[in-house]
């Protein structure tokens, strides 16, 4: 990653951390957990790192598995523990700096580790959970590119494997299938922490269904969800075809959901809430009688997580900000029957959105 956008992320968390009188703020990664807020503001993609950032100095502790890759990714001060455990490094790396207030993420930590070895050290912690995930949401046009070829990795890659489709394919097969093309387009990977979602007939009911080794059926409905990342970041994708033909039923949730959807999209702009936005969505859903079967928010942030700030949905607080990378998702599930879902993702910008994805091929297709 270029060295002035980690410059500049650090220079906005230490604004951060004089606006919330702190000294220095501490990052652990624990066997990849929390490597998202690693990566953002050091650079770091390792599974296992300590961040410890001053007013001054900014160090990155790992073990051996990165001393070579470590100082290739990061331009922060390398530090490669021998004889203590990152929680223990840290510990005495703030001892040894005499901060007073020191701010760490509560919600990444668990209790026996800061009962062990954070409460003893000479500070105040400050809990700072919410810090690095409100820099993040921003996103820059570093980052914003970086989505925008997920996405039309993910867009390729799923026309490709449309084309291989046939009656008694298997979901799991539809799957690999998918994730090789993404691959083969250049791609990281499909999601971080996540399968896909492949889900046909019946099975289509549950909105997160990870492909089986059941079977595809002339007359199904299939709802693929899935994405791609690149350079850590990631699209999420969802689109619905039928084998042969579709029921009367499909087609008409599916320009239901179209309807939804558009609604929605059409309403994205900074200063309007999350919840406003869902509001929407669901009004459409359900004055055309489907409105108990729409089982979700209409949508989450997107970026190195595939689910982050902000939120859209019923209970949503959140209030749209320029910057911000969104899904719209509307779905309806009918169990016994099943279900559709179409989903894009989207830029808010100045006076409006921009779809990522380019929702050009939202129509339920007949292969």
């Amino acid at each position: 990653m270029n060295t002035d956008i980690i410059t500049s992320r650090v220079a906005k968390l230490r604004a951060s951390m004089s606006a919330q009188n702190l000294d220095a703020f501490v990052l652990i990664v624990n066997e990849r957990a929390n490597s998202e807020s690693c990566h953002y503001i050091s650079g770091f993609r390792g599974s296992s790192a300590a961040l410890i950032i001053t007013h001054t100095g900014s160090t990155l502790i790992t073990d051996g598995r990165y001393k070579t890759q470590a100082p290739t990714q990061s331009p922060f001060t390398i530090v490669i523990q021998s004889k203590l455990s990152l929680p223990e490094y840290i510990a005495q790396a703030v001892n040894d700096s005499g901060c007073s207030r020191t701010g760490y993420e509560a919600e990444k930590l668990s209790h026996s580790t800061f009962t062990k070895y954070f409460a003893p050290a000479k500070t105040q912690w400050v809990d700072a959970s919410d810090m690095i995930p409100s820099l993040r949401r921003t996103k820059d046009p570093h980052e914003i590119s970086l989505i925008r070829q997920a996405a039309k990795i993910g867009r390729e890659a799923y026309g490709n494997t449309l084309k291989h489709v046939h009656e008694g394919m298997t979901e799991t097969e539809f799957d690999v299938m998918l994730m090789r093309e993404i691959k083969t387009l250049g791609a990281e990977k499909g999601w971080a922490h996540d399968d896909f979602i492949v889900a046909s007939g019946v099975r289509s009911s549950m909105c997160h269904a990870p492909a089986t080794l059941k079977k595809f059926a002339h007359g199904e409905t299939v709802t693929v969800d899935y994405g791609a990342m690149v350079g850590g970041y990631m699209s999420d994708i969802t689109r619905n075809f039928a084998l042969g033909q579709a029921d009367k039923r499909a087609h008409e949730i599916n320009a239901v959901l179209l309807e939804a959807h558009h609604a929605a999209a059409s309403a994205l702009r900074p200063g309007v809430r999350g919840a406003d936005v869902d509001g929407i969505a669901r009004k459409v859903i359900t004055d055309a009688g489907y409105g108990e079967y729409f089982l979700h928010g209409l949508g989450h942030g997107l970026g190195l997580e595939v689910h982050e700030a902000p939120r859209l949905s019923q209970t949503s607080k959140d209030i749209l900000q320029a910057g911000d990378v969104v899904t719209i998702e509307p779905g309806i599930y009918i169990e016994g029957w099943g279900g559709l879902r179409i989903e894009d993702d989207y830029l808010i910008t100045p006076d409006g959105s921009e779809c990522l994805t380019v929702n050009d091929n939202q129509s339920l297709e007949i292969v």
